[in-house]
């Protein structure tokens, strides 16, 4: 979001409990996906700067993946991207 005016930086970050998992969504008003493509940015490595080492979603992806949970993106209604994240309820184990 760096390109934007100050005013126009707003990343909002929110939850969502439902019946058998929790989402967190995280979205920007940022350039948005390049090309509309959310597969690229899961790929190690992948960076839309020209120099840096990636953003690190792909391990994100398998550790969220490991827990049984979702990581995926989205397009913004208007400009930016949404990722979400779920991870399903686990009940406490009974002593």
């Amino acid at each position: 979001m760096a390109e934007n005016s100050p005013k126009d930086r707003i990343l909002r970050i929110s939850t969502n409990l439902q019946s058998d998992a929790v989402r967190v969504s995280i979205a920007d008003q940022g350039r948005g996906l390049p090309d509309g493509d959310v597969s690229q940015i899961f790929q190690p490595f992948f960076t839309t700067k020209s120099h840096g080492l990636g953003i690190g979603l792909s391990i994100c992806r398998s550790i969220i993946a490991a827990h049984d949970g979702r990581l995926w993106a989205e397009p913004n209604d208007g400009r930016g991207t949404a990722l979400h994240m779920e991870l399903q309820i686990v009940a406490p184990a009974v002593l």
